[in-house]
C-alpha cells in the first residue's frame, strides 16, 4: 500500500518505519526540518520535545521489536538503563533514561535508513477524500496520494479539524509546570531519588520532580495548579532558582557545586487528560482509511511518564490489525477504535480521577473516604499497609490496566477511614513559595 503519515514525531517515525519494513511505501510529512547539527534541534511547535521524559521498558521492547537499529543508536547516544534492585538479589529493568531529543534523533536516523520510508518536509493542509474514504493529503497545495492516511500530528494537529468532530472525554488536567535541564559537574554524584525513575516531592499546594536523563543530564520540574497565577513567575530564572534552593532535596540536585543549568527555564503548555475515538458521536468513523494515533487519541498528565508508552502501544496495535487484514480499512478502523477504548481510555480515566482529586486536595479538601479512591492515594496508603504493593506491580509497570489496583482499595480505604493522611514533603507551603517568588521578582533587575 501507499501510506501517508501526518507528522514525524515518535508515532510517525516508529509506525512509518515499521510499515515500510513490511513492504509498504510510506511518506511521512512534517513541517520540522530536522536537527540542525549534532547539538541543536529547535523542534518548534512541539513543546514537550524539550521537556522531561521517562521511557518505560515497554517502549524499549517496542523499539527492539520493530526498529532495532534505533535501539542501538539510542544506547550509543548515551541512553542509560533504569534498574530496580528489590534487595532480594533480583534486578528488574524498568526502561531507559534519556532526553526526548536523544530518543527521537535515534528513531529518526533509523527510520530514514529504512527502504520504503520517505520523510517529506511540508505543511499538511487537509486530508483528501475519494469515494467516501481517505485518499491522501494536500501538502502545501500539492496532493500526496495514499491508500491509507495516519494522523500522527499530535493533540494540536490541524489537518483533520475540518472533518467530523470525534467523540471523547477529558480536557485540561488543572496543572501547569515549568522545568529546567541541568548537567552534573564532572565527578558529581546524582541527588536523592524517591523511586528508580524520578525524585518526587508532594508539597502543600504543589509538587516538584527530578527526572534523570543521559550523561549526567536531568530535568527539574515544579508543578502547580494551572489557575494559580501567583506562581506563574516561576518561569523567571531567578524565581525558579530561588524556589529550587528552598525545596529540600531539590536544593541538593541544583546546588551550583553539583550541577549547572544547560537550558533556560521552560514553560509547559496546557496539560491535558484526553481520550478521543476514531469515530464521531454517532459511532461512525470520521473517515474510513484515516487512522488517528498517538497524543490525538490518548494524552495524560506527564508526571507518570506514560505518553510514549501509550503512543507506541497504539502503533503496534494498528500494525497488528493491518498485518492481519488490510483489505477492509473500515473494519480495521472500528477494530482499532474498540482496542483503544479498552486499552487507552482506562489510563486517561485514571489520570482524570487522580488529577481532579489532587486539585481538590491542593484547594484544601479532605480525602473523600466514601468515594472511589484515586490510584495515587491507594499507593500512598502503602506507607501504612505495605501489602498494598503486592497489587501495584502491574499498574506501575503498565503491564496491567488501572483496574488491577482496585484489589488494594479496600485496604487503602481502611487506612484513610482510620484517620491517617499522607504527610507533605519537607519544604515551603504554596503560600510560602509565593512569598519566595514575589521577593525575587520584586528585586531590581540589572540594567
Amino acid at each position: 500500500m501507499q501510506i501517508v503519515i501526518i507528522g514525524a514525531g515518535p508515532a510517525g517515525l516508529f509506525l512509518g518505519s515499521a510499515l515500510a519494513r513490511r513492504g509498504h511505501h510510506v511518506t511521512a510529512v512534517d513541517r520540522d526540518p530536522g536537527p540542525g547539527d549534532e547539538t541543536t534541534w529547535p523542534r518548534r511547535g512541539v513543546m514537550q520535545f524539550h521537556h522531561a521524559h521517562a521511557f518505560r521498558q515497554t517502549v524499549v521492547d517496542s523499539i527492539e521489536r520493530e526498529v532495532p537499529e534505533a535501539l542501538d543508536l539510542w544506547t550509543a547516544a548515551g541512553a542509560e538503563a533504569i534498574e530496580f534492585d528489590d534487595y532480594g538479589g533480583a534486578v528488574t529493568r524498568l526502561g531507559l533514561r534519556s532526553r526526548r531529543e536523544t530518543f527521537e534523533r535515534a528513531l529518526r536516523t533509523a527510520a530514514l535508513a529504512t527502504p520504503g520510508f520517505t520523510l517529506r518536509r511540508g505543511h499538511v493542509e487537509s486530508v483528501l477524500e475519494e469515494d467516501g474514504r481517505a485518499a491522501g493529503v494536500l501538502v502545501d497545495g500539492m496532493p500526496v496520494t495514499g491508500d491509507l492516511v495516519v494522523d500522527a500530528s499530535g493533540r494540536a494537529g490541524r489537518a483533520t479539524r475540518g472533518l467530523a468532530a470525534r467523540a471523547g472525554i477529558g480536557g485540561p488536567c488543572g496543572q501547569a509546570y515549568v522545568d529546567r535541564v541541568y548537567r552534573l559537574r564532572p565527578g558529581a554524584e546524582p541527588g536523592p531519588m524517591t523511586n528508580p525513575i524520578a525524585w518526587q516531592a508532594d508539597l502543600d499546594g504543589f509538587m516538584s520532580l527530578v527526572f534523570r536523563h543521559e550523561r549526567g543530564l536531568f530535568s527539574v520540574l515544579i508543578v502547580r495548579p494551572s489557575d494559580d497565577t501567583a506562581l506563574r513567575a516561576l518561569r523567571y530564572e531567578d524565581a525558579f532558582e530561588a524556589a529550587a534552593r528552598a525545596i529540600p532535596g531539590l536544593d541538593v540536585w541544583t546546588d551550583p557545586v553539583r550541577a549547572e543549568p544547560v537550558t533556560d527555564v521552560l514553560s509547559g503548555g496546557a496539560l491535558l487528560n484526553v481520550f478521543r475515538h476514531q469515530t464521531d458521536e454517532a459511532g461512525d468513523l470520521v473517515l474510513p482509511g484515516l487512522f488517528f494515533v498517538g497524543d490525538s487519541v490518548a494524552t495524560t498528565t506527564p508526571v507518570f511518564g506514560r505518553g510514549i508508552t501509550t503512543t507506541l502501544w497504539q502503533c503496534e496495535a494498528l500494525l497488528s490489525l493491518l498485518d492481519h487484514d488490510a483489505d477492509d480499512l473500515a473494519a480495521a478502523g472500528h477494530a482499532f477504535d474498540a482496542w483503544s477504548a479498552d486499552t487507552m481510555r482506562p489510563w486517561v480515566e485514571d489520570h482524570l480521577h487522580m488529577d481532579t482529586a489532587l486539585a481538590d486536595r491542593w484547594g484544601g479538601a479532605d480525602i473523600d473516604v466514601a468515594a472511589p479512591l484515586p490510584s495515587d492515594l491507594i499507593l500512598r496508603a502503602a506507607e501504612v499497609r505495605p501489602e498494598i504493593m503486592q497489587h501495584a506491580g502491574g499498574y506501575l509497570s503498565m503491564a496491567a490496566l488501572p483496574a488491577s489496583l482496585r484489589a488494594a482499595e479496600p485496604v487503602a480505604r481502611e487506612v484513610y477511614a482510620g484517620g491517617w493522611r499522607p504527610s507533605y514533603a519537607p519544604g515551603p507551603t504554596r503560600d510560602e513559595l509565593v512569598e519566595i517568588v514575589n521577593e525575587v521578582v520584586a528585586q531590581p533587575q540589572p540594567a
